[in-house]
């Protein structure tokens, strides 16, 4: 089978559209489709199916889901080994903000575990942008929240959305209710206004801002209300438990590879990754 093509295909799985995956594989949309006619051609097999309007794995693409991934990590140790044996690993690792206390430092800890002499560069930014940033090859692997109804990644760990706001001010009871929200591609962004429509309450976005740290700083001086992850808030954050306010949804956390060549982060360290960050947490 062509590696390159199995390529396309890891990175549709990962994603779930053939559009990311050929922006992954730096391939046009028809390049990524025309791959996969072969593909299917060469094995006999149909490997997509519509589900609606949208065209997912069939069995047997699941099944080759399965041997896919362990060919291409196979395929892109030996490379990597042969050619650079000597050279210093360099990964540049992507994470949103509002992880850079929680989730990250485990897993820079654990990176250096495993590669002694890593180079690592990290940058934090929003969600958003970390997924073009992966999607355009400058990163080699981001932390992200996952997708809804998706497998993508590597998952770290899975979490809940929570209310934050100042202990010395109560303002739950405001009309409109004032809140502070990361930026609209958050989860949480879309729950909470989504959540607060339905009760029918009035509610004022004071800001929205892609970093955890102005969210809980503004929080704590009673500007608004805030809806982040647990693991986000912290220990320093008062987590309001109200019936008045909407509930707020799970998330998965999980690491993703880059699907271009030749990554410094294999499939295999990615599983190490998630077993030691499990043990750690």
């Amino acid at each position: 089978m062509d590696i390159d093509a199995l390529r396309s295909f890891i990175a549709f799985v990962e994603t779930g559209s053939f559009t990311r995956a050929a922006k992954q594989t730096h391939k046009t949309q028809s390049a990524v489709s025309m791959q996969m006619k072969r593909l299917e051609g060469e094995l006999g097999k149909g490997l997509f199916e519509k589900e609606g309007r949208n065209l997912v794995l069939s069995v047997q693409g699941r099944r080759l889901a399965l041997y896919a991934k362990p060919l291409l990590q196979l395929h892109d140790e030996t490379v990597a080994t042969l050619k650079s044996p000597d050279v210093r690993p360099r990964l540049h690792l992507g994470c949103p903000d509002d992880y850079a206390d929680s989730i990250l430092p485990s897993i820079v800890k654990l990176l250096h575990r495993y590669l002694p002499k890593l180079e690592l560069q990290i940058t934090c930014a929003s969600s958003y942008l970390i997924r073009v940033m992966l999607d355009s090859g400058e990163l080699d692997a981001a932390i992200v929240t996952r997708l809804a109804d998706s497998e993508e990644g590597y998952l770290l760990t899975t979490d809940v959305g929570v209310w934050i706001g100042s202990e010395e001010m109560d303002i739950t009871a405001q009309n409109p209710l004032p809140i502070v929200l990361f930026q609209k591609d958050c989860k949480f962004h879309l729950a909470a206004i989504d959540g607060l429509m339905k009760q029918g309450r009035e509610y004022r976005l004071m800001a929205s801002s892609s970093s955890a740290t102005a969210i809980k700083g503004m929080v704590k001086q009673g500007i608004g209300l805030g809806a982040m992850a647990r693991l986000s808030a912290g220990q320093d954050c008062f987590v309001i438990e109200s019936e008045s306010l909407p509930p707020l949804p799970s998330i998965g956390i999980a690491l993703v590879i880059s699907s271009r060549a030749h990554s410094p982060l294999s499939a295999e360290l990615a599983q190490q990754l998630v077993k030691g960050f499990t043990e750690m947490t």
